[in-house]
């Protein structure tokens, strides 16, 4: 009986998963003279004030403060930004160890980010190339290319969009019929039981939960440097069964994610192999 032929999306958050902090602390908000706090507080306190969502608001201060500082911001300057963006030990290596560790077993990854920051910056990261597509907030632009207006907004519900997106296949944002079609599970390119997903917040727990719920897996990551912090928050993920493991943001070799992750794939050939015994496809 042949091998039926597996596919597995890794799927992840950016800031606090791939990369310590919020992209845009890098250069964008020293750049128009505003310290971080100082704009994630106005932000916030617009969106509570009028009720908004907190996602949209922070994407129309973005325009708003580089409009009142004169400074015109293109998609190159958002690459730009994306360059200096600091990424957790080992990330750089993790995409191709992990994809010749799945292609020796025959399996096909894809790596994917479904982030609430910026696409722009996230193009310009040097692990860019690594992704299928990445699901990410983004920016309108005007004749002259300046940013003006959201394009995109990624929220902590409507990430669970492109969980589907990924599980049938489509790549388009703008694609509202697809994506409502019913497939059955097992014709959809990657099934959910084949998703890994990484995540840090709040944002990401409907992700995970989803994920987890339909048989894949779910990993609530830390920064190292925090882990006496955040233990208490993350252990509470598993014991709500919202993630299936926590580990710590180090993607080095033989870290623990890396094995972590190297076991999850192991698991998912296994289960394969004997669906394929059993007869199911």
């Amino acid at each position: 009986m042949a091998k039926t032929k597996i596919t597995v999306a890794l799927v992840y958050d950016f800031d606090g998963t791939l990369s310590p902090g919020n992209m845009q602390e890098y250069d964008f908000i020293p750049s128009v003279g505003k310290k971080n706090e100082e704009f994630w507080a106005l932000s916030n306190e617009k969106a509570r004030r009028e009720d908004a969502d907190p996602i949209l608001v922070y994407l129309w201060n973005m325009i708003r403060e580089a409009q009142i500082n004169e400074i015109p911001v293109r998609r190159e300057d958002f690459h730009r930004s994306g360059q200096k963006i600091r990424l957790f030990e080992g990330v750089q290596e993790w995409f191709g160890r992990i994809n010749a560790y799945a292609a020796a077993k025959g399996i096909v990854t894809e790596h994917y980010i479904n982030s609430s920051g910026i696409r722009e910056m996230i193009e310009g990261t040097s692990i860019a190339g690594e992704f299928k597509h990445i699901y990410a907030c983004s920016f309108l632009y005007d004749a002259n290319g300046v940013a003006v207006w959201p394009g995109v907004a990624v929220n902590y519900t409507n990430k669970t969009q492109f969980m589907f997106k990924i599980n049938k296949g489509i790549e388009e944002v703008f694609d509202s019929q697809r994506i409502n079609q019913y497939v059955p599970e097992e014709e959809r390119p990657v099934p959910f039981k084949h998703i890994i997903y990484f995540g840090d917040g709040t944002t990401d727990i409907p992700c995970m939960k989803l994920v987890r719920e339909k048989g894949g897996h779910s990993i609530a990551v830390y920064n190292p440097d925090e882990r006496e912090k955040k233990q208490e928050r993350m252990q509470k993920l598993i014991d709500e069964n919202r993630v299936s493991y926590v580990c710590g943001a180090d993607y080095r070799a033989d870290a623990g994610l890396d094995r972590l992750v190297k076991r999850i794939i192991d698991k998912i050939e296994a289960d394969s192999l004997l669906d394929d015994l059993a007869g199911v496809r």
